[in-house]
């Protein structure tokens, strides 16, 4: 029976650095994001507290309320972000390196934007007509 070392470190902080490095080449050439999956990944404890302390802790810091908690947090590396999802009771759901200049997670969506200038406009409608 294989051994469930809960503690297991299996390598990969550092293959996901390089991709990381490349994934910020790409985004710098092209202006194309990228995202990995961190659970998707076979990776001991001991292997996600390499990668988060090898990117550190950027400036930004959001978090957003909807379905559970989720934050958005810059690393050390400008362009490089952790994205972590929890349900209601705060466990982790899913947790994700997204490298992007701005997380999609925190860009508003056209729908919702053109439900605000509508409202917006409604509003400004009411405003002059009193």
């Amino acid at each position: 029976m294989p051994s469930t070392d809960s503690g297991a470190d299996h390598g990969n902080a550092l293959p996901i650095l390089n991709e990381i490095r490349h994934a910020l080449a790409r985004l710098l050439e092209s202006g194309e994001t990228s995202v990995i999956d961190l659970g998707a990944l076979p990776m001991g404890p001991q292997d996600e507290a390499e990668l988060l302390a090898a990117l550190g802790e950027g400036e930004v810091e959001a978090t957003i309320s909807a379905g559970g908690p989720s934050s958005v947090r810059e690393t050390a590396f400008h362009g490089v972000w952790l994205l972590t999802h929890r349900n209601e009771a705060g466990e982790t759901l899913a947790r994700f390196i997204e490298i992007a200049f701005v997380p999609e997670l925190l860009m508003s969506q056209a729908e919702d934007v053109a439900d605000s200038a509508a409202a917006l406009a409604k509003k400004l409608g009411q405003a002059q007509n009193s």
